[in-house]
């Protein structure tokens, strides 16, 4: 069973949720919250498995609640709501630590197939879409940092396959085409692309892709 939290300052937009969510067996809603200061406490008391966090609310903004949410290293994933596609919010949303975005009014079983999917530790968003919105919004990133050297701390540990496969992941590869382009069965991609995230503390891809720009494995 996944557990849910709605936080949303639209009281018919939660009801929406809700209605969506109480249809489903495997999926249970443990509260609503109205504002991000409310997402906070009710997240660190109830440890809901993902939150459904729109991005503008009053006082404590979705991504502020995000970024305290995620930094408290609770199994608790976001899911960040947005208006529009490459929503202005949805790259600092990312960057603080959500595992994802949907659009508000995607299509029903599209926002079911996200949360079940963060809530398994997938990201919500496919590479390729990830790479344009990194693209979209680079001039977030950190400037005046140089190209990534060996003993970068968050890139020290990893074997020289493995930066690879950083590198192809941020570049928007999926493992089927990095099992095809490096000449790998994608069994073993896989166990790559998980000790990648387990190596470099990234929450999930989305957060390796960001970290493979950060750093300037991909430019």
């Amino acid at each position: 069973m996944t557990t849910v939290l709605i936080a949303d300052d639209q009281p018919l937009q939660r009801l929406g949720f809700r209605m969506l969510l109480e249809s489903q067996d495997d999926l249970t809603i443990l509260g609503e919250a109205a504002n991000g200061t409310e997402a906070v406490r009710m997240t660190a008391e109830l440890h809901p498995d993902v939150v459904l966090m729109d991005v503008r609310m009053p006082g404590l903004d979705g991504i502020e609640a995000t970024r305290r949410i995620t930094a408290t290293g609770d199994r608790t994933r976001v899911l960040i709501l947005t208006t529009f596609d490459l929503d202005e919010y949805a790259y600092a949303g990312l960057r603080a630590g959500a595992s994802g975005f949907l659009v508000k009014d995607a299509q029903p079983e599209d926002l079911l197939s996200g949360i079940r999917a963060v809530a398994t530790g997938d990201a919500v968003v496919a590479p390729s879409l990830t790479r344009r919105l990194l693209d979209a919004y680079a001039h977030h990133l950190p400037t005046g940092t140089p190209a990534a050297e060996p003993d970068d701390p968050r890139l020290a540990h990893l074997t020289d396959r493995e930066r690879e496969i950083l590198t192809v992941i941020g570049k928007g590869w999926t493992n089927t085409e990095i099992a095809t382009r490096l000449h790998l069965a994608e069994s073993t991609v896989k166990t790559h692309v998980g000790r990648v995230l387990a190596k470099t503390g990234s929450r999930d891809r989305i957060q390796a892709v960001i970290l493979a720009y950060e750093t300037k494995l991909v430019k």
